[in-house]
């Protein structure tokens, strides 16, 4: 039991101290950071990111998220740009190299020969002190007290505070760019998030039946017709297929609980009116709202006044949007 304690107070240690680290960042948002996400909108070119070790991991999650909301960007391995790879590098490029220490020997190789091709050249750093903070035109300061690590050793809080520095880079980015929901989804056309961002309910209420009866049907034919189409549930139209009310499989079941006579009821009798519905221009992902919202597992889809067909919960599963 004290092993388990001891566990869970590690860890919470680990929180505490990147969160707080994180929290001081917003002492260094400062006139250089303004000044870089300005250089960076303005440019011509692209963002080249760079980094060794651990730094390279977090250089290529900046590059993603750069990419994802509309500022191009690409990795370089430090290493690998002294052996080759500076070739990437174009003349409108913004160079981004990431170091806690910015003393590395491959910094130190890699930063004369960004200087020498007049690249723009931006430090995200742990220490504004270091030759590569010295040598940047602009820093972005990420400096911690120490590493969640207990021998200070270990890259933790300091990777931490880069990412962190470079989301608040690429959602300033994206805020100047008026990067749009519609923007978003260009990007991001695959899995559930892009689903979500532009499939709408035309998109998958017309691969169910749909489920009708009229007013007068009696409750045999109702439930035959609540089976036949499988959706657990059927509208109720009058002649010119305006939706009057629905009848779901729970309307059935409190039917039945209470003493009436079966061969009396007519659909009529026992239909919810004014339903839960949604257009079928709709967004699929506000059918899954309204579900969650009324506790509910389908929607009437409505064209104006007229029902169109249903869209259920389990539709939305099978497409990825939950």
């Amino acid at each position: 039991m004290n092993l388990v304690k001891n566990i869970k107070k590690i860890a919470r240690d680990v929180l505490i101290n990147e969160s707080r680290a994180i929290e001081n960042l917003t002492n260094y948002i400062d006139n250089d950071f303004e000044s870089c996400v300005q250089e960076i909108y303005s440019a011509k070119g692209r963002v080249v990111i760079t980094g060794i070790g651990k730094s390279a991991i977090i250089a290529n999650k900046i590059v993603a998220t750069l990419n994802s909301t509309g500022t191009p960007a690409l990795f370089m391995h430090a290493a690998d740009a002294i052996h080759g790879d500076l070739g990437m590098i174009q003349g409108d490029d913004i160079v981004i190299c990431i170091s806690k220490s910015g003393n590395t020997p491959e910094i130190k190789v890699l930063v004369p020969l960004l200087k020498r091709r007049g690249s723009k050249l931006v430090a995200l750093v742990s220490n504004t002190n270091s030759y590569l903070a010295q040598q940047a035109d602009f820093v972005l300061n990420a400096t911690i007290a120490e590493e969640a690590c207990p021998h200070n050793l270990a890259p933790t809080t300091s990777t931490t505070a880069h990412l962190a520095m470079g989301d608040a880079l690429a959602v300033s980015l994206l805020e100047l760019r008026n990067f749009s929901s519609r923007d978003f989804a260009e990007y991001h056309p695959g899995g559930s998030l892009g689903k979500q961002l532009y499939m709408k309910v035309s998109d998958i209420y017309t691969h169910n039946q749909l489920p009708m009866v009229t007013p007068n049907t009696p409750i045999k034919e109702v439930i035959l017709e609540i089976s036949s189409k499988r959706l657990g549930c059927t509208s109720v139209v009058d002649e010119n297929k305006n939706l009057l009310g629905i009848i779901t499989d729970g309307d059935l079941r409190r039917m039945l609980q209470k003493e009436i006579q079966l061969e009396k009821v007519k659909a009529s009798d026992i239909m919810t009116v004014n339903p839960k519905k949604i257009e079928k221009d709709e967004f699929a992902v506000k059918a899954l709202h309204l579900m969650q919202e009324n506790n509910i597992t389908q929607l009437a889809v409505m064209d104006g006044t007229k029902i169109a067909g249903f869209v259920h919960l389990h539709d939305l599963l099978k497409e990825g949007i939950v």
